[in-house]
């Protein structure tokens, strides 16, 4: 297999089953993300953060999906549920959908099992804004990761997974968030759930595999149903490993950083994760051929090289 066969390879099949059920009323998914990553693309995101003027200034961004920051930023799901609406008053998107994709972050983290069964709600709570997706902080359990995905779920959604157990989201959940994303509240209890645990659902979960701890359960954590990506976080992953500046001689990257990102990259692979990494316009085309499939931090210029070099088509 090619390097650029892996791009496509590794979630096509959840691609063609969503494709041959038909993916909304007209041709499109709801997650614009979700969409590119079936068709082979590498995706970029930017940040996003506040309430209502923010989502409608948000509304043309030229990046795949926002990241919504509610790890270290103010946990506010007023501003948030307002971000959404901004985004759904100024769209909608060049590419025909009704929103660009949101994914948060929070500061309920995947340390443990006991830490996430009790905060799940958080969770709960930021994907009824309207959202589509969670990407979980140092995501150390794999039974932490589990409790987050069952957030994720209502009790009857299909496919059934026994190592996850049921589902959590339950009736009148369902109302905000149907408005936003245009669909009856059926269509969202139907579409609201892990890709591509589910191949029609919406909601696009990730991991922050960012410090030592995470690092060792990479391989666990990765496997969990229903994730969709991960990120190897240097940031955290340098002060986990006592490289604050995650550096060696040089200004080169420290070996110990190499094999982190190494592992998480590996992880990914091994469990058809897309992989999330820092593009640049001097290392896209390298970075795609490597295998990232988000890019974080690209500029307008990095992402028309990349798009150009994928073959993209989809307006943005």
């Amino acid at each position: 297999m090619t390097r650029k066969e892996f791009l496509v390879a590794p979630l096509a099949a959840a691609g063609a089953a969503s494709a041959a059920k038909g993916a909304t009323e007209k041709g499109k998914r709801i997650n614009r993300a979700i969409e590119l990553l079936e068709a082979g693309q590498t995706i970029y995101y930017t940040g996003g953060h506040g309430g209502y003027e923010e989502g409608l200034r948000s509304a043309g961004t030229l990046h795949d999906y926002i990241n919504y920051e509610m790890e270290h930023g103010a946990l506010d799901f007023s501003a948030l549920r307002a971000f959404m609406r901004g985004l759904v008053d100024g769209g909608p998107t060049r590419s025909g959908h009704r929103t660009p994709a949101v994914i948060a972050t929070l500061p309920v983290l995947g340390i443990d099992e006991m830490h996430m069964r009790a905060n799940f709600w958080v969770v709960q709570q930021a994907l009824l804004c309207g959202i589509h997706g969670i990407l979980l902080c140092h995501a150390r359990d794999p039974e932490a990761v589990k409790w987050m995905v069952r957030a994720a779920r209502y009790p009857h959604a299909e496919p059934a997974v026994k190592e996850l157990g049921e589902g959590l989201l339950g009736n009148g959940s369902q109302g905000y968030p149907s408005e936003i994303w245009g669909v009856s509240r059926d269509e969202y209890m139907r579409r609201a759930d892990p890709w591509p645990l589910n191949p029609d659902g919406e909601f696009l979960l990730g991991l922050k595999i960012e410090d030592k701890h995470a690092l060792a359960n990479a391989e666990k954590v990765a496997a969990v149903p229903g994730i969709g990506f991960a990120e190897w976080g240097p940031g955290d992953m340098g002060i986990s490993l006592n490289l604050p500046d995650g550096h060696g001689p040089n200004r080169s990257l420290h070996p110990k950083m190499r094999e982190a990102r190494a592992k998480v990259m590996a992880a990914c692979k091994n469990n058809n994760l897309a992989f999330l990494n820092t593009v640049r316009e001097s290392d896209v085309i390298e970075m795609i051929d490597e295998g990232v499939r988000i890019g974080a931090g690209a500029n307008e210029a990095t992402m028309a090289k990349g798009r150009k070099y994928t073959g993209r088509t989809m307006p943005w």
